[in-house]
């Protein structure tokens, strides 16, 4: 006949409970660490904003501006937005060292964000910018601009040579670079524009 020999059960459940707290404090840490990663992007844009206004109607609070001009651009008979220029000093260039340049579009069809940024390289490449030159910010356009639909306002504002994005007035993204504001405003408000009769209209002239 066999004997069985028994064990002090008292040492398993010890092991045990001991292997079960080591093994959710380490699911705990990978959950963390997973969370983080999650949200890292969150974190570089909460640090972003916090330069700039959360809202477009803080910055205009803030930087009250004048407008000097507005205009609807058209294809053939379809309107596709209509924009409208600001500045602190209602001068373009604007004349105040501290002022502000706000550059509105409001949109009266709908375009996709690839779409958009297709349509802004074609009108540097239209101005004879420098494939190098452009292709430094559209990565970052790509991340800031979304598809928009009819009735959405996608606004740049621009203070002391930095940029931001705000898109149906909240904000979207910034661009610190003191070379990208005359750069996009160009497209509109160059002498060299394709649309000079509605460069005309938004100079208010």
């Amino acid at each position: 006949m066999h004997k069985f020999i028994k064990y002090p059960i008292y040492w398993d459940l010890s092991s045990l409970k001991d292997s079960l707290v080591l093994m959710t404090k380490i699911i705990l840490l990978a959950l963390l660490f997973t969370v983080f990663l999650k949200n890292s992007a969150f974190a570089d844009e909460m640090v972003e904003s916090g330069k700039w206004g959360n809202t477009l109607d803080e910055v205009e609070k803030e930087q009250p501006v004048k407008q000097i001009g507005k205009a609807v651009f058209s294809v053939f008979i379809w309107d596709v937005y209509e924009s409208e220029l600001s500045t602190s000093s209602g001068q373009y260039p604007e004349i105040s060292k501290n002022g502000t340049l706000i550059y509105k579009i409001n949109y009266l069809r709908s375009i996709s964000s690839k779409e958009l940024i297709q349509r802004t390289i074609e009108q540097w490449q239209h101005l004879g910018i420098k494939e190098d030159v452009y292709n430094a910010f559209t990565p970052k356009l790509k991340q800031i601009w979304p598809d928009v639909k009819s009735g959405d306002n996608l606004t740049l504002v621009v203070e002391q040579n930095r940029s931001a994005f705000y898109f149906n007035d909240q904000f979207a993204g910034s661009i610190d670079d003191a070379d990208f504001a005359p750069l996009f405003l160009d497209i509109w408000l160059s002498e060299n524009t394709s649309e000079p009769k509605l460069r005309t209209t938004l100079l208010g002239n």
